[in-house]
């Protein structure tokens, strides 16, 4: 049996009692961190083929450590790995199962490196592709609401400030704007990844290494755009996930926006939207109830992700130079992160093909609010009239509506005149919704052309992409 399958730990020559059994438990990581196993063998089949074109194992160390690793690839694919408390971490366990296969060439392995650097390393292996795979949800969810987006641009939706009927704008504009949102998300993650792709391994434990190790052919073997320059700096930050929190935070921030709205717009008080059932839940005890469970929940989820953000920051905060154990517990928020961040962008996408719109609905509540004041103000405007003027005129004209209860464009021209002289008969089509929101046609408002050439454009822009 090898020195790292036994039960004592790798250091253990320096030590004259085991590990307590409490103090394994608290320490270990390998039941969470056993996910980053692909990006160990990765690192690690880098890190071996530079040490042997270094000359620094031998041609058949290689070949042993490179057969061996695709015996345990194998091993934990099926399941049949046997991952042991004892070794603590992902990386122990695997260096002591490939020390059994491939004998004292799984002890060369670790030459010219550190846990340090090689955690580092796997890290930003995983967290490149998981971001690879956000970046991918979030094209998707794009896609869908442009779908939506292009099925309802003559849809007129009441648009709301202070949750209080504003103006009328278009359903697929409204759609629109998360499909901005949603952009800069991607454009995030896309910043993001350049940063995390540069490579730790090589700065062994904090200082780097007396071995003539050629770290620029390791970056280049796991594909990533070059090193980091400083061996402190590269074993001991983890700036690289805390941005990314931060960008994962701002989409969840954009979903639980939406998942509001969803939720308000489902409600009876409101009816502008269907939620598929298959998104939706019931009552124990309310037989009416069709309640919108998937965006509740990920209007919750996201206050879970925001504060996985806060944690990994300050798990930062106070750290000296170089490593410390601090930074095992960088791992779990960051993959929950992840895994949130990943299952809300594949339910909502799933979830917005299913929507139901109910324009009637909506069009009856944007006649409900004056949602054309600001355009007869517009039209005294465009009469000669100072726009603070016209904003007066058209408060007056509001309060004349509400006192008899009816809408602006229900007031006889008569009464429109008594507000101000200069209205004429072609007032009515500027008062009419669909009049206030063909009106709207500067680039990016909510005309209808204008709403059609976004969603052109957000479709090419989306087909341009890997």
């Amino acid at each position: 049996m090898n020195q790292l399958d036994k039960k004592s730990q790798a250091w253990s020559a320096l030590f004259s009692e085991p590990m307590s059994e409490l103090v394994k438990r608290y320490t270990a990581s390998v039941f969470f961190d056993k996910r980053l196993w692909q990006a160990d063998i990765q690192g690690s089949l880098a890190h071996a083929g530079m040490l042997a074109a270094q000359g620094i194992i031998a041609p058949e160390d290689l070949t042993a450590i490179e057969k061996g690793m695709a015996q345990i690839a194998q091993e934990i694919s099926s399941g049949r790995f046997e991952w042991k408390l004892d070794l603590e971490d992902v990386h122990l366990n695997i260096e002591a199962r490939l020390t059994q296969l491939a004998g004292d060439a799984g002890k060369r392995l670790h030459t010219g490196r550190s846990r340090n650097d090689q955690v580092a390393t796997d890290i930003r292996l995983w967290l490149r592709d998981e971001i690879d795979l956000v970046s991918a949800l979030l094209d998707d969810l794009q896609k869908a609401l442009l779908e939506m987006a292009d099925r309802n641009v003559e849809v007129i939706l009441p648009g709301f400030t202070h949750l209080q009927v504003a103006q009328p704008v278009s359903f697929g504009h409204h759609m629109l704007a998360y499909v901005e949102m949603f952009s800069r998300d991607a454009e995030r993650m896309a910043d993001v990844r350049r940063r995390v792709n540069l490579l730790p391994l090589g700065a062994a434990a904090l200082a780097g290494t007396s071995y003539p190790l050629d770290r620029e052919m390791v970056a280049r073997s796991l594909g990533m755009d070059g090193v980091c320059q400083n061996s402190l700096d590269a074993v001991s930050d983890r700036d690289f996930a805390i941005e990314f929190a931060a960008a994962a935070s701002l989409a969840m921030v954009h979903l639980s926006r939406l998942s509001e709205e969803l939720i308000l717009w489902m409600s009876q008080n409101f009816g502008f939207i269907e939620i598929a059932d298959r998104f939706t839940t019931g009552s124990s005890i309310m037989p009416q109830k069709k309640n919108p469970d998937v965006p509740e929940l990920a209007r919750g989820k996201t206050g879970r992700v925001v504060g996985h953000l806060m944690g990994l920051i300050t798990l930062m905060k106070g750290q000296p130079l170089a490593y410390n154990k601090d930074n095992q517990e960088d791992k779990e928020p960051l993959f929950d992160t992840v895994d949130t961040l990943k299952d809300t962008l594949r339910i909502f996408t799933e979830m917005v093909g299913g929507i139901t719109v109910k324009p009637e609905a909506m069009e009856k509540a944007a006649l409900k609010g004056y949602a054309t004041a600001t355009d007869l103000a517009d039209y005294l405007v465009k009469k000669g009239l100072p726009f603070r003027d016209a904003h007066e005129t058209v408060a007056r004209a509001v309060k004349a509506a509400m006192s008899q209860q009816v809408g602006l464009a229900e007031l006889p021209l008569a009464v429109l005149k008594q507000f101000n002289v200069a209205i004429e008969n072609d007032v009515y089509n500027v008062l009419s919704l669909r009049g206030s929101m063909n009106a709207r046609s500067t680039l990016g408002g909510t005309a209808p052309g204008q709403v059609r050439a976004q969603v052109a454009r957000h479709r090419a822009r989306l087909a341009q992409r890997p």
